[in-house]
Order: C-alpha cells, then structure tokens, then sequence
C-alpha cells in the first residue's frame, strides 16, 4: 500500500470518525444526559451545605457545546488510529474485502478498547468515586486498555501461526479462548475498585454504565459502516462504463 493510499484512508478514516461522532452525540445527549443530570441532583442532595461550589461552566454548557467537542473530537482522534491500523491489517488477517476488514476493525476495537476495560473498570457517574482515587483509577482503567489491545493483537498473530497446523477453526477457537484466559487473569489479580454510595440508586448507575456502552458500540459500528464504505469506493472503484452511442443508420 502506497503512501497515497494511506494518506487517503487516513483522511476517510478521520471523516468516518467525525461522522460515527455525531451518531454517538444523539445518543450521548439523549440517553446520557439525563442520567449525568440526576447523578448531580443526587450528589448536591447529599453534599454539605459548605461543599457546594461554584461552577466555572455552566452545567447547560457541558452538556451541549462541551459534550460535542469532546465527542466529536474522541471520534475523529480514534477514526484516525483506526485508519492506520486497517491500512496494517487489510490483508493480513483474512481474505476479506475493505468493508468486510472495516467491520472486524471496528468489532475488534469496540472489544480492546472499551468492553475489556469495562467490565473490569465501568463507568461512573457524578458522586460515584472517590476523588483522591482519580488517578489511581485511571491508571488502572488504561492499563486494562493496554492490555486488552495488546492481548488482541497477540491472539490474532497466534490464531494466523496456528491455522497452517490446526486449520482455521481451532486455530480461531484456540486463539479466542488464550485471549480470554488471559483477560480473565487480568481481572482475577487487578485491584478491584468499588466506591458507589450505599444510598446511590442502582437503577441510575446501571442506566448510566448502559448509555456508556450504547454510546461506544454507536461510535464503533457507525465507523465501521461509514469508513467500510468510503474504503470500498477508493480500493475497489467501480469501472466508468461508457454511455451507450445511438445507432447510425445509413442510408442504402
């Protein structure tokens, strides 16, 4: 592939990204939201009188203006690291075509980047955590990134090394089941965090944790569809076909 080529895929990348963004900002907004919203209610609810403080934006602006950029921004960043890791891996993981390669890019993403972490690490609304454990558990929640990413890109390598031996079957089969054993071990030696309020409604953090989740398989499948597209058409242009000329009839 050469650096045209690339240079182009990154650019549809990007735009697929920032296109998948606006999908998951509907849903973001409407599913999300109001849930946020509540989880605030509840934390000023219970705050003392002297915690209360002033905020430096506005709650009306975080959650239009300040939710687009930053979702809008995480689409295109991450339509852009996607680009370039489906420019490595068309190819290289299968006999399938630019929509097909988009797709199991974009699964495999959805599962690395936010389903591993999360089952591990899940989301949490305002007045859910500690704030002197931020940065431990942030640390923790990328870490479990790391590996989860580092696990999928191992369990692809070992599935491609095995199939000549064992067939494509178990060699998937054998690859799938190394990577959940290790995720698995993972979870088992990791430092559990559990912070929720006694009195926190578990209706509220399991809505919330499942916007979250709704709000990442948007973006991922979004840009897996869009840049599947956008990538078929610059691979696989269809020919221009030649308009029919009009018979020219002589005369006898």
């Amino acid at each position: 592939m050469n650096s045209a080529t690339v240079r182009n895929l990154l650019v549809r990348g990007m735009l697929a990204g920032l296109a998948a963004g606006v999908l998951a900002l509907v849903v973001a907004y409407f599913l999300g939201e109001p849930n946020v919203d509540s989880a605030i209610g509840f934390e000023e609810a219970h705050a003392p009188a002297h915690e209360h403080e002033v905020e430096l934006v506005s709650r009306s602006l975080q959650s239009t203006a300040g939710l687009a950029t930053g979702v809008l921004v995480y689409g295109v960043a991450f339509g852009g690291i996607a680009a370039l890791a489906y420019c490595f891996a068309l190819g290289r993981v299968g006999r399938f075509g630019p929509r097909a390669t988009a797709l199991l890019l974009s699964g495999a993403a959805l599962l690395a980047v936010y389903v591993v972490p999360f089952l591990k690490y899940p989301a949490n609304p305002p007045a859910v955590g500690d704030h002197d454990t931020i940065a431990k558990r942030t640390t923790l929640f990328f870490l479990m990134m790391l590996l989860g990413v580092l696990l999928a890109i191992a369990a692809v390598i070992a599935g491609k090394r095995l199939a000549p031996r064992l067939g494509t079957w178990y060699a998937t089969v054998v690859a799938v089941l190394g990577f959940v054993t290790l995720i698995g071990l993972a979870y088992a030696f990791l430092p559990a965090i559990n912070e929720v309020p006694a009195d926190f409604p578990a209706t509220l953090l399991w809505r919330f944790r499942l916007s979250t989740l709704a709000l990442q398989i948007t973006l991922w499948t979004g840009f897996g569809l869009v840049f599947g597209e956008l990538a078929e058409r610059l691979l696989n242009p269809k020919p221009v076909q030649a308009p029919a000329r009009a018979a020219v009839t002589v005369p006898q």
